[in-house]
């Protein structure tokens, strides 16, 4: 089973003319032109002076304020173009998370105070004692951006590595993990392929040993009940597994397929994905944010149909 030209064709007309601008530039980057510059001119819209991004570029809180968990966000897209380190945009995110690092906890914020005054999903509002919820998410992926993105030595570099020696002690005590701190980690293990000596001197593991317990919380969180597909948050092997070379995707078998075929039954008739989540509050806002994610979900997924030969284009 695959995705149709008929089918790709609309989706891109679809993204083009319902999805924001940002998705908009990363579909012609991912599958007409690989031209990163209408991306980094839309990505450069949700940045904030202090080099921070907010305005909702997580559909799911709206507060234009910059946080580590926006920035988050945007980084993931940053990578996703292989953004050079001497970009503007990059250094001034570089700098943020340098600034906005809580130091005496090892780790950034993962909600601020300032969600609860936008529109926000109820999972992204603040409480004095929300970030026991949230852990290393997104913190140890904000510790691979920095290193992905400093020199060695530096003081941000030194950042990533003091929250990572935390995170990995953290991550082999955890007999289970959410799904989306367990992609935090995954990102973690790929960003650190091209510095595993030096992370296996500094860290109390090896990154073979942290990518094997890595890919252990992920097989275990992934759903194998194909009726549970598509309700709610509940993980698919999808969501673990993008490519096939990926070591789960041998570990998964049968069912990686089965999954590709579920996202291709799955597709409306004009070529996206609705999300299975709502607010439950906030509407209108609510309506908004949806369809921002549909054009989310329907680059991800398409770039994974990609990868594993499901588009006949």
């Amino acid at each position: 089973m695959k995705i149709t030209k008929e089918r790709f064709e609309n989706t891109g007309r679809w993204i083009k003319r319902n999805a924001r601008p940002l998705e908009s530039a990363l579909w012609t980057y991912h599958f007409e032109d690989r031209n990163d510059e209408g991306v980094l001119k839309c990505i450069e819209a949700f940045q904030n002076d202090d080099g921070g991004f907010g305005h909702g570029i997580e559909p799911d809180f709206w507060s234009p304020y910059s946080s580590p968990m926006a920035s988050w966000a945007a980084g993931q897209i940053l990578m996703d173009i292989e953004a050079k380190p001497e970009l503007n945009v990059v250094q001034k995110l570089v700098n943020y998370l340098e600034h906005s690092y809580m130091h005496e906890k090892k780790m950034w914020p993962s909600v601020m105070p300032l969600n609860n005054e936008y529109p926000h999903a109820p999972w992204w509002h603040w409480t004095e004692d929300v970030q026991g919820n949230w852990s290393y998410n997104p913190s140890v992926e904000l510790a691979g951006f920095l290193l992905h993105w400093s020199p060695p030595g530096t003081s941000s570099a030194e950042i990533g590595w003091e929250t990572i020696k935390d995170a990995a002690d953290y991550l082999m005590e955890a007999d289970e993990m959410d799904r989306h701190e367990i992609n935090n980690f995954q990102q973690l293990v790929k960003l650190m392929s091209k510095q595993e000596t030096e992370f296996d001197s500094r860290i109390n593991y090896t990154l073979k040993h942290t990518a094997e317990k890595v890919n252990a919380l992920a097989y275990k969180a992934a759903g194998k009940n194909k009726g549970d597909w598509g309700l709610g948050y509940t993980a698919t092997p999808l969501d673990f597994a993008e490519h096939p070379e990926d070591a789960l995707s041998m570990k998964f078998g049968t069912l990686i397929d089965d999954n590709l075929d579920f996202y291709i039954e799955q597709i409306s008739n004009e070529g996206t994905w609705d999300i299975s989540w709502s607010w439950g509050q906030f509407d209108n806002e609510f309506q908004i944010a949806r369809n921002h994610w549909k054009g989310i979900l329907a680059i991800k997924r398409y770039k994974i149909l990609h990868s594993f030969g499901r588009l006949d284009v």
